[in-house]
């Protein structure tokens, strides 16, 4: 197994901690075993793959609005660490305002667990971010984009598409969710995440069947609009995932140095606000 030799920044990962954060009461699953991963573990696992920074999304699983474990994520990270908050769609200015400025870069929509309507009338928040410079980080699944289009496109707040926009491999590289997806990337300054093949792929490891749709996305985005993130600790995985192997994969998809670096320092350095865009050492 050969992995990515150059430093390295994680664009999706998730702090669960239970005994420290215990769950909200009316959460409809509740992560146990290896899907916790308190701000300790995911340092120790971050150190043995050198990775130097990472960007903790907070989960809707668990902990919904409650942003108590994110922001002493952030704070155990030491400025390791950005963060992605989920927030009501009322959210006031000043909140955040206040998640900004403790190291949240960005606002989650997740589709998938609360449908597209949730959202529907959330013109006034994607104002708000855009006015703080925030990104608007979506994860949809199969034709869900569809439904978000007008309001994405009637917003000028920066955009992060999360795992590839886990499109239909049934539908296959035509299907109108991925065709949306793939004119964002040719028209817009947004941000894709080649990270949770897992979770819309038909096949086992090394989940070659989502490896078109990687191709597709980085000639319509190109590596400096693309990001990777491992998705540690992989909540609800089918089966299981270990950090290492996914890491591995990128040297099979992306065998040239250059572009790892791109992939996985230049560019999400440069969208999280890391500094330093050209460190190798």
């Amino acid at each position: 197994m050969t992995l990515p030799a150059s430093p390295k920044i994680d664009c999706h990962i998730h702090a669960i901690d239970p005994v420290r954060f215990p769950y909200s009461d009316d959460t409809p699953y509740r992560p146990s075993g290896q899907e916790i991963a308190p701000a300790a573990q995911l340092i120790r696992v971050f150190d043995a793959f050198d990775v130097r920074h990472a960007l903790v999304v907070a989960t809707n699983t668990g902990y919904g609005s409650d942003s108590r474990i994110l922001l002493d994520t952030l704070k155990q990270g030491g400025g390791r660490f950005r963060g992605v908050a989920v927030v009501e769609n009322d959210v006031g200015i000043e909140e955040l305002e206040r998640l900004k400025a403790a190291g949240v870069v960005g606002v989650a929509f997740n589709v998938p667990f609360h449908g597209a309507d949730h959202y529907r009338h959330t013109a006034p928040l994607l104002a708000k971010l855009a006015s703080l410079g925030l990104f608007l980080q979506v994860q949809v699944e199969q034709d869900q984009l569809l439904a978000l289009l007008p309001l994405i496109e009637a917003s000028s707040v920066r955009l992060v598409i999360d795992h590839c926009g886990r499109p239909s491999v049934a539908q296959g590289l035509n299907g109108k969710a991925f065709q949306a997806l793939l004119a964002i990337g040719r028209e817009r300054d947004a941000h894709v995440k080649l990270s949770g093949t897992y979770k819309f792929s038909q096949q086992p490891h090394p989940y070659a069947d989502t490896w078109p749709f990687i191709a597709a996305l980085v000639e319509a985005f190109t590596l400096d609009r693309c990001v990777w993130g491992s998705d540690y600790p992989f909540l609800r995985a089918a089966e299981r995932l270990d950090y290492g192997p996914l890491l591995a994969l990128l040297t099979k998809l992306f065998p040239d140095a250059s572009d790892q670096h791109r992939l996985l320092w230049r560019t999400p350095a440069r969208l999280l606000g890391f500094g330093d865009t050209t460190d190798r050492s």
